[in-house]
């Protein structure tokens, strides 16, 4: 079975709040033991220009991820899910999926074939 999990959480009043699901689902990963984290959005991956889908980064390790952040290549609403896949994978997650949900069959290819469709992040190449 494949767990739903709501990111909400709630403070010491009561109040609800919006947790970002992909910090949320990368510290449950860790926390699981999990081998892979999987995050489904509505890009290819990590691309090195966000308007050529050409330019997609099949594959990356933490150090450079960590430098394209600092370069800015990775910006905007990218750099938290890039950051909680380094996080993860600091925590023992073997590797991190940056994958496009909108593709059909995006998951099973990114899963079962070699050449995948979005982004892996790794400990090192």
């Amino acid at each position: 079975s494949i767990p739903v999990i709501a990111s909400v959480a709630s403070d010491e009043s009561g109040q609800s709040l919006n947790v970002n699901a992909d910090i949320a689902a990368g510290e449950i990963a860790a926390s699981l033991g999990a081998e892979k984290l999987i995050l489904m959005t509505d890009v290819p991956g990590v691309l090195k220009d966000k308007d050529d889908v050409g330019t997609l980064y099949k594959e990356l390790d933490i150090q450079t991820t960590r430098g394209l952040i600092t370069e800015e290549i990775i910006a905007g609403g990218m750099i938290p899910k890039v950051q909680c896949c380094v996080r993860s994978i600091a925590q023992g997650v073997q590797a991190a999926h940056i994958i496009d949900g909108r593709q059909p069959h995006s998951l099973l290819q990114e899963i079962l074939t070699d050449e995948g469709v979005g982004t892996m992040i790794t400990e090192a190449h």
